[in-house]
């Protein structure tokens, strides 16, 4: 298992989706199951590739950055930070699981917004 390539893939995986390509996300970096534990997507391939579509048609301007990419065993977990239309700003921390090909099977995610004010001077993601 090379934990390096699954950190590129997993980025490369969700930019592509993100950027409005989830099709050939899926084609290139999905195995051949998919387990979705964010409740808001259903299960499979397909029902990823049809809520990446929707978001694009809804939301066609919106960046990601990639903070930060950890990997251990047949896990990768990204740190992004999101910003959408009307200045409305989410931290993401998404785990991907591994199969033995470097296909991801398994995606988990947890996703915050960024509050207008704080009480300390500390991002949230950097």
């Amino acid at each position: 298992m090379n934990i390096d390539q699954n950190k590129k893939n997993a980025i490369a995986f969700y930019k592509m989706a993100y950027e409005g390509n989830p099709t050939k996300a899926v084609e290139l970096y999905v195995g051949e199951k998919y387990i979705q534990h964010n409740p808001m997507v259903g299960d499979g391939p397909q029902a990823f590739i049809d809520y990446f579509d929707r978001m694009q048609k809804e939301y066609p301007v919106k960046t990601i950055e990639f903070v930060r990419a950890v990997s251990e065993g047949d896990l990768v977990a990204l740190h992004t930070y999101q910003e959408w239309p009307d200045n409305d700003k989410y931290v993401t921390m998404d785990f991907f699981r591994f199969d033995n090909n470097g296909k991801i099977i398994e995606h988990w995610d947890s996703i915050q917004q960024v509050p207008k004010e704080a009480l300390n001077n500390n991002t949230m993601y950097k």
